[in-house]
């Protein structure tokens, strides 16, 4: 199976997500795609996390109805902070009947050359990249590269610090996350301080 994996703090996980999720599965090669739940982006501060275990299930219960998307908890015990060339050669020993791409947000690929290792990844895995609105150029030797294929996914512009802002405002953010997910927000009290 070629499987496409997604990789974000999820903090939380929202209806965005699974709209770029479900467009890959279902407009790409992809067979399947897997959301990789980070313990650490080394870019981000760690303090603004939930913790990992509560963001995982996040992402379980925002999938559950999804056959084509699954919650992957495979770098929780890979050393922190952890770098993507690190995991996809650990998830490619681990399931060796798979084949692994990545997926990544426009943005992302324009910062890709700064990434560990990057022409590792390139060598060895399929990158799909779909549309976000930002700054900044792709780097040519990006461009029309055969391994990084730009899709037409839709460009969704929420984001989980917006969310998160807005369940401490007391706004009424449940539009924007998949009802088992606010649930268990609203349940849990997270974000509220």
């Amino acid at each position: 199976m070629n499987i496409g994996l997604y990789f974000g703090t999820f903090n939380p996980i929202h209806v965005g997500h699974l709209i770029i999720a479900n467009h890959m599965v279902e407009h790409s090669d992809l067979d399947e795609v897997w959301l990789v739940v980070t313990p650490h982006n080394p870019f981000k501060k760690k303090s603004t996390l939930l913790d990992n275990n509560h963001r995982f299930e996040l992402v379980y219960r925002a999938t559950e109805e999804y056959s084509k998307i699954k919650p992957t908890d495979i770098e929780f015990n890979l050393p922190q902070p952890n770098y993507t060339v690190h995991t996809l050669a650990h998830i490619s020993e681990k399931y060796p009947q798979h084949r692994f791409s990545l997926i990544m947000g426009e943005d992302n690929l324009k910062s890709f050359h700064k990434w560990k290792n990057y022409e590792v990844i390139l060598a060895h895995h399929h990158i799909y990249v779909y549309p976000r609105i930002s700054e900044g150029n792709t780097e040519t030797r990006f461009n029309k590269h055969p391994k990084i294929h730009l899709t037409d996914a839709p460009i969704i512009q929420i984001s989980s610090t917006q969310i998160r802002k807005g369940i401490k405002e007391q706004k009424n953010v449940q539009p924007l996350l998949p009802k088992a997910v606010w649930k268990y927000i609203d349940e849990m009290n997270f974000y509220k301080k």
